[in-house]
């Protein structure tokens, strides 16, 4: 059949194609990743007045050069390969170099999966100095309806840092546990059976592993979903209003975010939130920047400081995700890079990365949609990308 309308002439499907059994694979996700609040339920994290989007900068000399020293393959070679949708890198401020694929508008909102992780803890960062919450507390005191779960005797601080003994398998393409863990978030389709759960019924319902809270680091994306639902309960505001308030507002983000959420308004906190990559260029901007941005002190120094610091790299190194960064470190929901580099980043599924390296004021917003939840190769050639840039460019 001939392509009948716009939609289809730029996608190649036609937009009854996408369903929730086949958003997250390619070629629908080109698509449904700039378009999710379409796909599922969300709420809005309003930006205020914003700032305008800053003009495009053409670099194809920059683009051209080698991806990797000594590489006969290009910067948008690597991109095209690794099937990035946009890319912007920027050295104290000033953008350097912006990429976007054909058919994605620079002013899409993408979603960053588990960089939402990262996004929680920062607001999770202004409540703690604050004094509205304190990471020593148990979940299980400030979340009752956890009380036979897991998480009870679990502290903030565990959730923070991924050391929750849980008995749960992050397997993305699992059709057991995180099929219906998928489906309490309303990221699936609903079982034949209608049963399925909200997310803090699910959460509820997780028991422990064999080891004690506080020592392994096994990164479980639960563990930051309930971690939103703390800070709701910590703050007595939903985290859409919480993050809108303490983060996006002051930041002066361009554009709305958005979050998904479950039948029940509870947030997907561990993954649902879309945004401009302007605005998540302009995040680790404020990070690198000390925690200031439009001269206000949104994130504290002590916090980034702790952050960048306080990660274990023995317990990285025998925890789930040693092979992601050979010398890294994990502290509230960041990465560490190690070795001889400061830099630090957020990374989610399907190519999701804010590289931040605060020595040489560089920051990298990286949004792909990628067919394959994880791929080590692809995931390894953007970040060696990534670390050259920061310290060639």
């Amino acid at each position: 059949m001939a392509l009948t309308t716009t939609f289809e002439a730029v996608n190649g499907f036609a937009r009854a194609d996408i369903n929730l059994g086949n958003w997250r694979t390619r070629p629908f996700s080109f698509w449904s990743f700039r378009n999710v609040s379409e796909m599922v339920r969300s709420a809005r994290i309003r930006t205020g007045a914003g700032a305008v989007l800053p003009e495009q900068v053409d670099t194809p000399d920059l683009l051209s050069s080698p991806a990797a020293s000594g590489a006969g393959q290009s910067i948008v070679d690597l991109l095209r390969q690794s099937e990035v949708d946009s890319f912007i890198l920027s050295r104290n401020g000033e953008i350097l170099c912006e990429w976007h694929a054909p058919g994605v508008d620079r002013s899409d909102p993408h979603l960053v999966f588990s960089i939402s992780k990262s996004i929680t803890a920062l607001v999770a960062s202004i409540l703690q100095d604050q004094g509205a919450l304190d990471p020593s507390t148990l979940v299980g005191a400030l979340v009752p309806e956890a009380a036979n779960s897991a998480y009870a005797d679990a502290t903030v601080q565990d959730l923070l840092d991924m050391r929750v003994s849980l008995d749960f398998d992050e397997s993305y393409l699992s059709q057991e546990a995180y099929a219906r863990y998928r489906r309490a978030m309303s990221w699936n389709p609903p079982s034949s059976e209608g049963n399925d759960e909200g997310m803090l019924s699910f959460l509820s319902g997780l028991q422990k592993a064999s080891h004690p809270h506080g020592g392994v680091h096994d990164y479980l994306s639960p563990n930051s979903d309930m971690l939103g639902i703390v800070l709701e309960r910590a703050a007595g505001e939903r985290f859409p209003d919480l993050c809108s308030r303490l983060l996006w507002q002051p930041l002066g983000a361009t554009a709305d975010a958005f979050i998904t959420v479950d039948p029940h308004g509870v947030s997907r906190t561990a993954g649902g939130v879309s945004c401009r990559p302007h605005d998540l260029m302009a995040l680790g901007q404020m990070l690198v920047n000390g925690g200031t941005a439009n001269g206000r002190q949104i994130v504290s120094e002590r916090w980034i400081e702790d952050m960048q610091q306080n990660g274990d790299e023995d317990v990285w190194a025998r925890g789930s995700q040693a092979v992601f960064l050979k010398t890294g470190r994990y502290r509230n929901n960041w990465y560490q890079v190690g070795g001889n580099s400061n830099a630090f980043l957020a990374a989610g599924i399907h190519g999701q990365f804010l590289y931040c390296d605060p020595d040489t004021g560089t920051v990298i917003a990286c949004t792909s949609s990628q067919n394959e939840p994880q791929s080590d190769a692809l995931d390894q050639g953007l970040l060696g990308m990534f670390a050259r840039l920061s310290q060639e460019l």
